[in-house]
């Protein structure tokens, strides 16, 4: 197949896929459950929102394995297992994926390195085995997503790039200031984000999560003002979340997000694909919308 980022300077553009963890709910993963431990207790249920996703028309999709570090997993008395998780997670994508790529999840500890909570050499080790998980797995890529500091991101692309043959993905999530400008939990700009990641190596960068794909067309413009060769993804949310009924509803409908996704390609952006409230009907429209373009 080649790789993803040779396509996209080619002039392709790609779709992603939408949200895993709200459908692993409707599948019945309770709240306290490991997401990542249904790859193996529940491997047909995580097929099934794989595939869905290719059945869409998704051109790539992901891993069930966000929280696939030993961080996260340690959590459940899964510390041990964590090869195996991400192994599992990539094989089910795999077999789902057919001849469409494979980005494997890699999300963010949960560590601060800047609180002392965690050494960078435990960062670096962490991530290590995750993406060595993925790739023996089968992934074509890895995928570090809704990272909010720039020293974590570092180290995960770094591991990554070190350890696996695998292309490297970085995102951000950012969200908007009262003064209208992006910024993550950590305060960095998108501006800032490109310097740093592209200089760590990542073959494409972008963002996901925070924002509905309204306000990522501003985060892809400001991306594009620091750097136009860059390989650009956005995994946009259904729109911004609100409460009801005492559930998180996300409001933005396919057709709603179809509707910008004109304008998030002009603003420059190469791979488009959903995160929370997003569905296999959010990225069947997205499609459509991309093949007319």
């Amino acid at each position: 197949m080649g790789k993803i980022t040779d396509q996209i300077k080619a002039g392709k553009i790609f779709v992603s896929d939408g949200a895993w963890g709200t459908f692993l709910q409707q599948k019945g993963l309770k709240l306290g459950e490991c997401p990542e431990e249904w790859n193996i207790t529940h491997p047909e249920e995580v097929f099934d929102i794989a595939k869905s996703y290719i059945d869409a028309g998704a051109d790539m999709i992901e891993t069930n394995s966000f929280g696939g570090t030993i961080f996260k997993v340690e959590k459940y008395g899964l510390a041990d297992k964590v090869f195996e998780l991400n192994k599992a997670a990539a094989e089910i994508s795999r077999n789902a994926a057919g001849d469409k790529f494979v980005i494997g999840s890699v999300g963010p500890t949960g560590k601060i390195l800047m609180m002392g909570d965690v050494t960078e050499e435990e960062l670096y080790d962490a991530f290590k085995e995750q993406v060595l998980g993925l790739e023996a797995g089968g992934v074509d890529a890895i995928m570090i997503e809704t990272m909010t500091a720039l020293d974590e991101a570092r180290l995960a692309i770094r591991a990554a790039k070190e350890n696996t043959k695998c292309e490297v993905f970085c995102t951000m999530t950012f969200d908007k200031t009262v003064q209208g400008e992006f910024r993550t939990m950590m305060g960095v700009s998108p501006t800032e984000m490109v310097e740093t990641l592209v200089e760590a190596g990542a073959d494409m960068i972008g963002a996901n999560c925070g924002n509905g794909i309204a306000d990522m067309i501003g985060i892809v413009r400001e991306i594009r003002r620091a750097n136009t060769e860059i390989p650009v993804l956005v995994h946009a949310n259904a729109g911004m979340p609100h409460y009801h009924n005492g559930q998180t509803v996300f409001p933005e409908t396919p057709d709603e997000m179809a509707v910008l996704v004109p304008k998030i390609i002009a603003a420059g952006a190469n791979v488009i694909g959903g995160c929370c409230g997003t569905t296999p009907g959010h990225i069947c429209r997205v499609r459509e919308i991309v093949d007319r373009s």
